[in-house]
């Protein structure tokens, strides 16, 4: 089991309702992703990519196929067990940072350890340490309403990385950035996931971004194809 990919989605499909029409968003999409493995998420507005990143962590159900992490496939997961898995094995960062503001930047990361049980003193040990490593170690007990925009997208990023994921999922997270900032965000979120060993998929629409990863994937008219 140990040598199995870290994510894997099989011929996944999900199609809405719009009316009385069927949206097909995605049509039998494919991925393996493998330990410490950054993959860039790309294609055009509306392809999808939230809809296939939301199945990747288990937040939405597939209408087939299959959602296989470390080799076992998470199909049959009641709610409990997915919320489980999600806490315990993934992470998120999202284009906009949700960062909960009557709480400083240390307590944000701090929150998503407590609730999966680790206590407050090793917590904010974590939380400081991972801070730092975003250069925030002196914005710390700040709150979200006294940072930058790009200190805030890092400190959701440290959240995303608080309990040790061993998947990193990405909804475009410099998209509300200014270029300058976005690249310094995206460099730390590349460093972090490689130092922990994650395997990651970052959607984006920056190619320049994109052409920095491992490798690059392209969904489209509910297809994915490596680039």
């Amino acid at each position: 089991m140990s040598d199995a990919p870290a994510l894997e989605l099989r011929a996944v499909r999900r199609t809405y309702q719009q009316g009385g029409n069927e949206l097909h968003v995605l049509r039998g999409a494919e991925l393996t992703l493998k330990r410490g493995e950054v993959v860039a998420l790309v294609g055009p507005s509306g392809a999808g990519k939230s809809t296939f990143l939301h199945i990747a962590g288990l937040l939405e159900h597939p209408d087939a196929g299959e959602v296989r992490f470390n080799g076992q496939d998470c199909g049959g997961f009641n709610d409990e067990k997915r919320t489980q898995l999600r806490r315990s094995k993934l992470g998120f960062v999202y284009q906009f940072h949700y960062l909960l503001p009557e709480f400083t930047a240390a307590e944000n990361v701090i929150l998503p350890q407590m609730i999966a049980g680790t206590g407050m003193a090793e917590a904010r040990v974590r939380a400081i340490s991972l801070l730092e490593s975003m250069g925030l170690g002196a914005r710390a007990d700040h709150r979200p309403g006294k940072l930058s925009g790009g200190e805030q997208q890092r400190v959701a990023i440290a959240r995303a990385l608080a309990n040790n994921p061993a998947v990193l999922l990405a909804d475009e997270p410099t998209g509300n950035l200014d270029p300058d900032t976005a690249d310094g965000v995206f460099v730390e979120l590349i460093k972090l996931a490689k130092q922990h060993g994650l395997a990651a998929i970052i959607a984006t629409h920056n190619p320049a971004l994109a052409s920095r990863m491992d490798r690059t994937v392209r969904l489209e008219h509910g297809i994915l194809a490596n680039v």
